[in-house]
């Protein structure tokens, strides 16, 4: 019924969105170009692809043969403005997930900025100790101000968009017939191997084009660590079904969590906030309390690492709640043995648009 009331704003919607991606089509709204390879990660869907895991999979793919940058718009802060993120920067003043990157790869600038062409520009400002060789575009697929060389777009694989329609009434950001614009499309957080058969459905339902790659992926999680100083509790908690969990999570999409979690535990209990939380007293004393009424001997609460960057920012919590607190890493794989193709991809674009950048700075540094 709700869905029904709200399809005519999916319209008007779909209506506004198709004007302005054709007037960026047509050349009468301007896109800026840089000179440095840009590669854009975003989704057609709102929220819940992993683009957090796909950012970082290419910061540390690229970090070690290139200087990097990666920009955000750092979504929920509290602040505005171009801000370049620190590892001890507040999660209110930069965002999550910007500064969850920041204290995994501090060797990349990290940036956010609500626009994303001025944010591009003050990252290559000259005055900066570091001029970066590429620059990683978070959630910029919408953004159309910046024309990247490199469009990389993110799809759920257990949301189908052919089932789906334009917000409100759905979840689809704009027409799905933009995913023409992607260079390399990835379906993100498959289950399992991909048969030669469901490439080829799934090529289908994006229509894919010649120019176009598509790859899988999936989240491979690895060993649960202690936010605080809890115990190592790695071999403990997956050797056995002991522990009673609950589960704390502010992401759009927790459902793989937790069914990961219960392949290792008879007892789970979750709590469910909104995507990017920032948590309050009550809701620490809510999930305190309910931690607390779990009748088990041996007990943890399990959250997210992006959630950990809000805990992190509180003070005085409670000290058994600071031991009981764990989360669960998450990294991208690629399936069917498609990262080398990947990597190879990614990496000769940066290496040759870098190779000719130099060549026409020599150039022109000649000419003068």
């Amino acid at each position: 019924m709700i869905k029904f009331i709200l399809y005519p704003f999916s319209i008007l919607f779909g209506i506004i969105t198709g004007i302005r991606n054709r007037l960026y089509d047509l050349g009468l709204l301007k896109s800026e170009e840089f000179d440095v390879p840009v590669i854009s990660v975003g989704n057609i869907t709102a929220g819940g692809t992993g683009k957090t895991p796909h950012v970082e999979y290419l910061a540390g793919l690229l970090k070690d043969k290139f200087e990097v940058a990666a920009l955000s718009r750092g979504y929920k802060r509290k602040t505005k403005g171009y801000i370049e993120v620190q590892a001890d920067s507040k999660v209110t003043t930069v965002g999550d997930e910007p500064l969850q990157i920041k204290k995994k790869f501090q060797e990349v600038v990290v940036a956010v900025c609500e626009n994303r062409v001025t944010g591009v520009e003050k990252i290559l400002s000259p005055q900066n100790a570091k001029t970066p060789d590429v620059v990683i575009l978070d959630d910029a697929f919408q953004h159309r101000r910046i024309s990247p060389g490199m469009n990389i777009l993110l799809i759920d694989y257990n949301r189908q968009l052919n089932k789906d329609t334009l917000l409100p009434a759905g979840r689809l950001r704009e027409s799905s017939k933009q995913i023409k614009r992607a260079n390399v499309i990835i379906f993100t957080k498959c289950s399992g191997e991909i048969t030669p058969i469901m490439r080829r459905i799934m090529q289908k339902e994006v229509r894919l084009k010649p120019y176009q790659e598509l790859y899988f992926t999936t989240l491979d999680y690895d060993k649960i660590t202690p936010v605080f100083s809890g115990d190592e509790l790695h071999d403990d908690f997956f050797g056995s079904k002991n522990f009673a969990v609950l589960v704390v999570t502010g992401i759009a999409s927790p459902v793989l969590i937790y069914k990961y979690i219960e392949k290792f535990s008879s007892q789970v209990e979750t709590l469910k906030f909104p995507d990017h939380h920032h948590y309050s007293e009550k809701d620490i004393n809510a999930m305190f309390s309910k931690f607390e009424n779990i009748k088990s001997e041996k007990k943890i609460i399990v959250t997210t690492e992006k959630d950990t960057m809000h805990f992190k920012s509180i003070g005085n919590l409670p000290e058994e709640f600071k031991k009981s607190l764990y989360y669960l890493p998450v990294k991208v794989k690629f399936l069917n043995d498609s990262d080398n193709l990947f990597n190879k991809k990614i990496l000769n674009y940066v290496g040759e648009n870098k190779s000719n950048r130099e060549l026409r700075k020599r150039k022109n540094k000649g000419q003068s």
